[in-house]
């Protein structure tokens, strides 16, 4: 069975960190891409960052560069994303995805993903 769980979310005051994680398994975690989106209330959803299946190749939407800071770890199947400086505007649900065949890059989140998380909810207090 396929599942992507994402942790680490939570509340947070306006300038503070968190690190989500997304724990894969039932697929082969050396091969795919791994993004991370998100949603806030009322409105679509968006990608924030993704990492090549090697590890080498990452994105940041603009809105969180020099902010936000993906990694994985292939031996624990794991992507992890690093949040500082947090916005009011990252308050959203944040969900992980893995897809197989395309890789990433900008239009990695116009794709359709092969695999979704639940989502893990951040609250970024002011």
């Amino acid at each position: 069975e396929v599942q992507l769980v994402e942790s680490g979310g939570g509340l947070v005051q306006a300038g503070g960190s968190l690190r989500l994680s997304c724990v894969t398994s039932g697929f082969s975690f050396d091969d795919y891409s791994i993004g991370w989106f998100r949603q806030a209330p009322g409105k679509e959803r968006e990608g924030v960052s993704c990492i090549s299946s090697s590890g080498g190749t990452t994105y940041y939407a603009d809105s969180v560069k020099g902010r936000f800071t993906i990694s994985s770890d292939n031996a624990k199947n794991t992507v992890y994303l690093q949040m500082n400086s947090l916005k009011d505007a990252d308050t959203a649900i944040y969900y992980c995805a893995a897809e197989l065949s395309w890789v990433c890059s900008g239009t990695f989140f116009d794709v359709p993903m092969d695999h979704w998380g639940k989502g893990t909810s951040v609250t970024v207090s002011s």
